[in-house]
């Protein structure tokens, strides 16, 4: 192109940009930003993505080779009541954190097969026992360097849909809080499956179970009272699927029996307040008029009846009314109510049950244990007592 033809050219704005990239104004712009520096909360945020990116597949074989010691001993540092010497496991610690490295719980189970999970399997969590016993069974495993898994049943009968549940997670061991019948029970030990029964056991078949003797407590209650000079009794049931509730009905019943008073009138309540109420009122309708006692199977229920006695029915308790639960839960403390009732020693039991599924763990074939519990009578001041 002729000096003059440039001339033109540049004048209507068609000359050739020059193709050198360092004089490019889109690389000298590019030039002056990567000058500036990066503003501090920004360079943090690229920091932290960076860091994730890096630890996403941190091993413990990067942590051995930082630590200068071998994989199994960081394994060993890692695992609960493991022996390592203290300055081996500072030095993993230390480098464990610098790598910001968090053992793998899933990894380590396909490694060991064991999954360190004891499934509970727990029904009605609105009575205020179930939470107290979860809360409990969670602490005492913990101890046992094992973690809980927990299926809720909306009801005892519907523990078929969560055994279902149970196989898909490979768990350790299983603690039920529910009624399994002899066939489950058999389907748990065919697949080598530790399992505790808690506060319930099988007549027909010999199984691990931690129990508090639901029925001698009942006999106790009935005599308390009866020797206070009760003669006409009521029962307020558990649900027609509750083996704990039918047994407080049964143990009640017989020793009412024994003393040869008159048979009590029985309704079946489904362990909540609004059954407790209820119960009362079927109660006095079916009986023309209030009883001398009221036994319920639970301490809930019992407030409830309380509650309507005094406010529905303007009913004395305990004067005109006695008024007995069982389970001793918080609430049955407190002094607008102060239950007279049977307090079940639920850390005891707890204790027992996590002690018993963490040590038939590898051991399925141990003979079948079963430990009763006595429950502790409360006094209270919702009964005439002796």
């Amino acid at each position: 192109m002729t000096k003059k033809a440039l001339e033109v050219a540049k004048a209507n704005g068609t000359a050739k940009r020059s193709s050198n990239p360092a004089t490019h104004p889109a690389t000298k712009l590019a030039s002056k930003q990567a000058a500036q520096p990066v503003p501090a909360s920004k360079a943090a945020t690229l920091r932290a993505v960076s860091d994730s990116m890096n630890t996403q597949n941190i091993t413990s074989y990067d942590v051995a080779a930082r630590a200068g010691v071998s994989q199994s001993a960081v394994s060993r540092c890692f695992k609960p009541g493991a022996s390592v010497s203290e300055a081996t496991r500072a030095r993993i610690m230390k480098a464990a954190l610098a790598l910001d490295y968090t053992p793998n719980a899933i990894a380590r189970s396909l490694i060991t097969r064991r999954s360190s999970l004891i499934a509970v399997l727990i029904s009605n969590l609105t009575n205020l026992y179930y939470p107290e016993v979860l809360s409990e069974l969670s602490q005492q495993l913990v101890k046992n360097n094992m973690r809980v898994l927990l299926f809720t049943l909306p009801h005892e009968a519907d523990v078929d849909q969560v055994i279902a549940q149970v196989w898909q997670y490979q768990v350790d061991g299983v603690v039920a809080a529910a009624r399994l019948s002899p066939a489950q029970v058999a389907e748990f030990e065919r697949r080598r499956m530790p399992i505790v029964l808690f506060n319930r056991s099988l007549q027909d078949r010999a199984v691990n179970a931690v129990v508090c003797d639901q029925i001698a407590g009942a006999r106790q209650l009935v005599t308390q009272l009866a020797a206070a000079g009760h003669k006409k009794f009521a029962i307020i049931g558990g649900p027609p699927d509750s083996v704990v509730g039918r047994e407080r009905t049964k143990g009640a019943i017989e020793r009412i029996a024994e003393l040869k008073l008159a048979k009590p009138t029985v309704v079946a309540g489904n362990y909540d307040y609004e059954s407790g109420a209820r119960g009362l009122a079927e109660i006095i309708e079916k009986m023309k008029g209030a009883p001398d006692a009221i036994i319920c199977a639970n301490d809930v229920m019992a407030i409830g009846c309380v509650d309507a006695a005094r406010h529905r029915f303007k009913l004395d308790v305990p004067n005109a009314l006695s008024v007995a639960g069982f389970d001793g839960v918080e609430p049955s403390t407190w002094l607008s109510y102060n239950l007279t009732t049977l307090r079940q020693p639920v850390k005891q039991m707890a204790q027992a049950a996590a002690e018993m599924v963490t040590s038939l763990i590898g051991n399925a074939n141990a003979i079948p244990e079963k430990r009763v519990f006595s429950a502790q009578f409360i006094t209270g001041g919702t009964a005439r007592l002796p």
